[in-house]
């Protein structure tokens, strides 16, 4: 049994620049360099500028990638859903469903459109928005469903789907997490009316600084989009006339950004498949481990990894009793000085969020009525970006050592969760206190 570092033995991850340099992201190479040195020589450094070939450039191919008509490259993000969601003409008085366990940009995008975020409950396998929950919270108001690729996994788009279409509403994917991942052989972008992207530093397909890509087979949805992202302006065919035809504002794309992304995708696909193999070892091994849970990824769907959520079940780790959210701050604790850099990622349900919460909500309704986002959030750690580099497996590997070290301490771990008591979210967010 090998001595744990918190107790003095030599760490599972050594410090030192080659594990620094293999968990680097993004990977900016000279080609990405001379991508954006060639914007700053041509001097056209907006995408409004006369002759400016990098934005649309993006644009067609990252349509061609995902396999739809159209792509409309944005700001951000949380701008790509803004944009989208105004583009089908969702405002006041209309609710979108949104899965309670996601990042707040998800909810915060439909607030911006004067719209309300209905929350429903994830699948408990998945992390995604499960459609048996969806029926449950759906009125007359309801104008579409905002579904989150979690992590990098796609959400059951056709039972979705199929909810959708019975009530005739939108379809909108957030695949913010999930560049390149394919559900029943289509990629996420093109299983919706629109699908909205990020190009944050920290996603799959990264830029340098800001930046989002919207995409759509629909052509009066990819017109209404130019216009938003805009000024509410029309594409000019030849000189802008700065006439705005309805409401907009700048959610644009520079050129820079464009052009460090289009040559991060040229390297997409090999980076995808290198990822996908060394998670893939790293789950071997932690699969191994009593009461720990790697990621279901079902056979009809890809994964593209972009955060690794394992799940915690304390009964088969002989901690019956203790709550899941000690156990999970207990290894936090014991893993992070073996040098494994876990991280909670979410912190409270989305719907416990100060900001989307109602007034005469109690924390005992938020886990009465979604009982799976509060169990993934108070029993699970996840391992953030460190793997996304195509030369990770080695330090993925390391990884895997401290896992192992730390079971072999279970009843150090054990003793360590019962000191811990039963602090979590329900506390820390009483009363709007964060």
């Amino acid at each position: 049994m090998s001595k744990l570092a918190m107790l003095g033995g030599t760490p599972a991850v050594p410090s030192g620049t080659a594990s620094a340099a293999a968990t680097l992201w993004p990977v900016v190479t000279p080609g990405d360099e001379q991508a954006v040195s060639r914007v700053l020589r041509g001097g056209r450094l907006t995408a409004t500028a006369a002759g400016e070939a990098e934005v649309p450039a993006l644009e067609r191919e990252w349509a061609a990638h995902v396999g739809v008509a159209h792509c409309v490259a944005v700001s951000s993000g949380t701008a790509a859903l803004r944009v989208a969601l105004g583009a089908l003409g969702i405002g006041p008085g209309d609710e979108v469903v949104v899965p309670a366990l996601t990042m707040n940009a998800t909810a915060h995008a439909v607030l911006q459109c004067n719209a309300t975020p209905v929350f429903a409950d994830i699948a408990p396998d998945t992390y995604t928005l499960d459609p048996k929950r969806v029926p449950e919270v759906l009125t007359e108001r309801t104008a579409a469903l905002l579904p989150v690729h979690l992590h990098g996994l796609p959400a059951d788009m056709d039972e979705l789907a199929s909810t959708a279409e019975a009530g005739a509403l939108a379809v909108v994917e957030d695949a913010a997490q999930a560049h390149g991942a394919t559900y029943r052989g289509r990629r996420t972008g093109a299983l919706g009316l629109a699908g909205c992207f990020s190009l944050h530093p920290s996603k799959n397909l990264p830029t340098c600084g800001e930046g989002g890509l919207i995409t759509t087979d629909s052509g009066p949805l990819y017109e209404a989009a130019l216009a938003l992202r805009n000024f509410g302006e029309r594409a000019p065919a030849g000189t802008r006339t700065y006439i705005a035809h309805g409401a907009g504002g700048n959610a644009r794309l520079g050129p820079v950004q464009a052009a460090f992304t289009r040559s991060q995708l040229t390297r997409l696909p090999a980076y995808s498949k290198d990822r996908d193999l060394a998670v893939t070892a790293l789950l071997g091994r932690l699969a191994a481990l009593p009461g720990l849970r790697v990621p279901h990824v079902p056979a009809d769907r890809s994964h593209s990894w972009h955060i690794i959520r394992l799940l915690l079940v304390p009964e088969e780790m002989d901690m019956a009793g203790i709550a899941p959210a000690a156990v999970r701050r207990a290894l936090h604790r014991v893993l992070r000085a073996e040098g494994v850099p876990v991280s909670q990622y979410q912190v409270a349900p989305l719907p416990a969020h100060p900001a989307f919460r109602p007034a005469d909500t109690t924390y005992e309704d938020i886990a009465a009525r979604f009982p799976s986002t509060c169990q993934v959030i108070d029993g699970s750690l996840c391992l953030q970006r460190r793997h996304l580099n195509p030369a990770a497996a080695d330090v993925l590997s390391l990884y895997a050592r401290g896992f192992e070290k730390a079971w072999e301490h279970l009843g150090l771990v054990r003793d360590i969760a019962r000191a811990q008591g039963t602090d979590d979210w329900r506390r820390h967010f009483a009363d709007g206190a964060r």
